[in-house]
C-alpha cells in the first residue's frame, strides 16, 4: 500500500459504479451540531431513534439512492427497500458491504446489531434477521439519518 493510500477506506460510489479509496470523515461534536438538524444530530451522532411511523422515508416509494445525511456516502438503493410494517424504512441489504459497517449494541438490556456509515460512523438504525429473501436481513433505518437522491 502506498503512503497516499494509508489510512483510506474503500467506499462504493453508485453513480460511478466503482469503489474508490477515500478518507474517513471525522468532525468534532460541535461541527456535526452546526451542520445537521437537531433531529438528525440526535439520531445520527447520539444514537437516538425517530418516532415510529414519523419518518419521511417510511412510506416513500421514490426511485433513488439513500445516502448518509452526515457525509453523503451511498448507503441503500431503493430497489432493496421493502414494506416491513415496522414504521421505519427497511432495506434487505446495503448498496455495498464497504459502505455500511456494524457493531454490537448492548444498550437498553438488549443485544442488537447497529449499522453505521462506514465513512463517518453515523448511527443509521438496527439490523435484524427477519427480512425477506435473498438476505433474510431487515436494515431498519431512521429517515433522519438518510437523504434520498432521486434517479
Amino acid at each position: 500500500m502506498s503512503s497516499t493510500e494509508k489510512g483510506k477506506i474503500p467506499i462504493y460510489f453508485a453513480k460511478a459504479q466503482e469503489i474508490k479509496l477515500v478518507d474517513r470523515i471525522e468532525k468534532t461534536d460541535e461541527e456535526w451540531k452546526n451542520e445537521l438538524s437537531p433531529k438528525s444530530y440526535d439520531v445520527a451522532r447520539k444514537q437516538g431513534t425517530e418516532l415510529v411511523f414519523a419518518g419521511k422515508y417510511n412510506n416513500c416509494h421514490e426511485d433513488g439512492i439513500y445516502e448518509c445525511v452526515c457525509c453523503h456516502t451511498d448507503l441503500f438503493d431503493s430497489a432493496t427497500k421493502f414494506e416491513s410494517g415496522t414504521g421505519w424504512p427497511s432495506f434487505f441489504e446495503p448498496i455495498a458491504e464497504e459502505n455500511v459497517s456494524t457493531k454490537t449494541d448492548l444498550s437498553h438490556f438488549m443485544v442488537r446489531t447497529e449499522p453505521l456509515c462506514a465513512r463517518c460512523g453515523a448511527h443509521l438504525g438496527y439490523v435484524f434477521d427477519d427480512g425477506p429473501p435473498p438476505t433474510g436481513k431487515r436494515y431498519c433505518m431512521n429517515s433522519v439519518s438518510l437523504h434520498l437522491v432521486k434517479r
